[in-house]
């Protein structure tokens, strides 16, 4: 397993799943996305597999005016500007190569083990 936690180090959600993977042993790299975003590919690779690049939106985020903007833009300019707001994206994002979740999803993670 080749896992990847991409998440803030204030999120609850991120912490519990870096304790989910460190207590079962499993070995994972952690990426603060306030410091380091996911690349064009990452994000591309993550919408395909949680169904859409609508889906990785938090519509809880804190920054509102992101979350309005982007649910009014043209489909075509969605990713770019999911690229360049990264904070409205769902956190933890838990990837497993092709394999991916967003939030905190243990029932699913313990199927990868």
């Amino acid at each position: 397993m080749n896992i990847q936690i991409f998440g803030t180090k204030k999120c609850n959600d991120t912490k519990k799943a870096e304790r989910f993977f460190k207590e079962r042993g499993i070995k994972y790299q952690f990426i603060d996305m306030k410091e380091k975003g996911m690349s064009k590919g990452e994000l591309t690779s993550v919408a395909s597999a949680n169904g859409g690049i609508a889906n990785l939106v938090n519509p809880d985020a804190k920054d509102k005016d992101a979350v309005a903007l982007f649910q009014y833009i043209a489909d075509e300019d969605k990713l770019e500007k999911l690229l360049e707001s990264q904070q409205i994206i769902k956190t933890p994002v838990v990837r497993n190569g092709k394999q991916s979740t967003l939030g905190y999803q243990p029932d699913v993670w313990k199927k990868w083990e």
